[in-house]
């Protein structure tokens, strides 16, 4: 998994600066949408999936009045109805790939994601076809420089909030819980004043697969396909993000 984090929080680190800003306000504002509209209203405090939603929407820097403004729709009458489908399928040399979408038409979101799997040599595949191979997990993305005291004590302390592994990459750790911790995680850290950079529900492959670096990037390279997709919240895969692969890739 050390590569995966690596190249995720790569991306966290890049993402305010590039195209992928618009990209990310419209997943935040979707994904407070969904929270209000489902986990129990416009009030952050009594609805710990908005709580969750609109640290995610700090997290890519998201001005506070959008913020405030999302939830406000949200929570009117001419809230945007949004459904959450997930697709499975293989890309190039049997790397399996997870699609995680919110849309509001979902005829258009499976022509789309159909699409990119076919012109880009891979296939969609039936639900339930991928489940085995990936482990839900709660990942939380936490930038050193917020953590006050000794980096050891931090990791046991959050050990009672169900932390399972943890992953330190450049200015970032990363603190994985299982799926049915999630939110005992979350409670800890906002006991603790902690707010992460991100936190969310990810798929993680139980094995990955070592591709060469021209054939990985690639994937990769369909990964940012889905990625650019506005029905598009997350997409998982099984490849091996090896250092060799992610320097090829920083080198772009």
């Amino acid at each position: 998994m050390a590569g995966h984090s690596k190249w995720a929080n790569i991306k966290h680190r890049k993402g305010a600066q590039d195209k992928k800003r618009a990209k990310q306000f419209t997943r935040a504002i979707k994904e407070i949408t969904v929270a209000v509209k489902e986990g129990g209203g416009p009030d952050p405090e009594s609805n710990p999936s908005l709580r969750n939603a609109i640290q995610n929407a700090k997290g890519v820097n998201m001005p506070k009045d959008t913020i405030e403004r999302a939830v406000k729709k949200a929570s009117g009458a001419d809230a945007d109805n949004y459904e959450t489908v997930t697709f499975e399928g293989y890309g190039p040399n049997g790397i399996a790939i997870f699609v995680e979408c919110t849309t509001d038409n979902t005829n258009r979101t499976v022509a789309s994601v159909r699409s990119i799997f076919s012109k880009n040599g891979g296939n969609l595949g039936t639900n339930g076809s991928l489940e085995f191979l990936f482990d839900k997990k709660g990942v939380f993305v936490i930038e050193k420089e917020k953590i006050e005291m000794d980096l050891e004590e931090f990791e046991l302390e959050l050990i009672e909030g169900g932390a399972s592994k943890f992953e330190i990459e450049d200015e970032f750790l990363s603190v994985y819980t299982e799926f049915t911790d999630y939110g005992l995680m979350s409670s800890k850290l906002e006991e603790m004043e902690i707010e992460p950079k991100n936190s969310e529900v990810q798929r993680i492959p139980l094995n990955t697969l070592t591709l060469p670096v021209e054939d990985a990037k690639k994937i990769l390279d369909l990964v940012e396909k889905f990625e650019d997709d506005d029905d598009v919240q997350n997409v998982y895969h099984n490849l091996e993000i090896t250092d060799e692969l992610i320097e090829a890739m920083e080198e772009e």
